[in-house]
């Protein structure tokens, strides 16, 4: 019998071994963890920048008198698969044989991602009940105490603290806010910054729980002590008193009640749609609702966020959406504008009821 040799017939043969040895190294792991930390950013991502944008479309929507429309993301399930083939096959012949000899590889590798999204439309009772009813005064105070101003806390989410209202937006146009409820936002301010007001959960013997609002008298300067006493005037509180009682209501029943009627979430975006700065040919022509007025002629105080608008795309926003052929957007170096819109995305957390519905569902596999 005659010698038998191996030749490696064909110059491709060495990257087909070496593909061979990373697919049969690569397909013993498992895809899935090294997916985690790129999906939970990309996918929080991308969840944020769509809540943002449809926020802001609705707040542009309903300067239109056009209806508010909600979608949640529900659900995301994402699949992944990582196939890989291997093949091999050749011809050894004999010293004596006229034909030479060969060798023949072959690797296949299929990686498939196909992420399932549910989405679920915000309607019926949920949508009462996030969108309609007014904020808690707890909530909103509470909110103020973890540190957000309690100026722009109050001008967003409070119709009136003791009687003293704040503006109000209509399809007619826009009631100014009463001047004292401005010096009291302001005084509120003051005060929270020097750190002479708090908040606290009271439980009472029948364990019906009443929240109450502190200011504190000690160790505190001159000139907050002077913004606590003209706040205690002008909202009508018992001078000598600490301690008052936050109720929901538009007048106290006594000088230890802070009464205050919040708004909710459709009532917050009506007063923010009243401050978009729409082209003026369509309020004259009757397709936006009149607003205040553009730009800085507005006072800085009156203002809940800027919403600015152009034809063109802006090259500088923090979101921006198209609506009617006409780009509306918060400018990136808008922090007053982006912090409200924070603010806003934060109460719709506030408002969730946690309350679970049989709701139609759209989900779409994206290939």
């Amino acid at each position: 019998m005659g010698r038998l040799l191996l030749t490696l017939g064909s110059g491709a043969a060495l990257p087909a071994v070496l593909a061979m040895g990373v697919l049969s190294g690569g397909g013993c792991r498992s895809v899935g963890p090294a997916t985690v930390a790129r999906d939970r950013y990309d996918y929080s991502s991308s969840i944020s920048e769509s809540w943002k944008r449809q926020t802001l479309l609705n707040i542009v929507k309903l300067r239109y008198a056009d209806p508010p429309i909600f979608v949640d993301v529900g659900q995301i399930v994402a699949g992944y698969s990582l196939e890989t083939g291997l093949s091999a096959g050749g011809q050894i012949s004999s010293a004596s044989a006229v034909q030479g000899n060969s060798a023949l590889f072959g690797a296949t590798a299929k990686f498939t991602d196909r992420p399932t999204i549910t989405y679920t439309p915000l309607t019926g009772n949920k949508f009462v009940k996030a969108l309609m009813t007014p904020l808690s005064p707890e909530s909103v105070f509470f909110t103020i105490q973890s540190g957000w101003p309690a100026d722009g806390v109050l001008m967003a989410a409070a119709a009136s603290v003791n009687g003293l209202k704040n503006q109000e937006s209509s399809i007619a146009g826009v009631t100014p806010p009463d001047p004292d409820f401005l010096r009291v936002l302001a005084l509120l301010r003051n005060i929270q910054r020097s750190g002479g007001v708090s908040m606290r959960v009271q439980q009472d013997p029948q364990k019906k729980q009443t929240s109450i609002l502190t200011f504190r008298s000690q160790e505190l300067s001159e000139a907050t002590l002077a913004d606590i006493r003209e706040l205690r005037r002008l909202l009508r509180l018992d001078p000598d008193a600490n301690e008052f009682t936050l109720v929901f209501g538009g007048t106290a029943s006594t000088n230890r009640e802070l009464a205050v009627v919040t708004r909710s979430l459709l009532h917050i975006m009506s007063a923010m749609a009243a401050q978009v700065e729409v082209p003026p040919e369509h309020v004259t022509q009757g397709r936006a609702a009149p607003g205040l007025q553009r730009g800085a002629e507005l006072a800085n105080s009156e203002r809940l966020m800027r919403i600015q608008s152009s034809s063109s795309k802006p090259a500088d926003a923090a979101v921006a959406v198209s609506y009617r052929d006409v780009w509306f957007w918060v400018d990136d170096r808008d922090l007053k504008s982006k912090r409200t819109l924070a603010f806003m995305l934060l109460l719709f957390t506030l408002a969730d009821t946690g309350e679970k519905e049989n709701l139609p569902l759209i989900t779409i596999p994206a290939q």
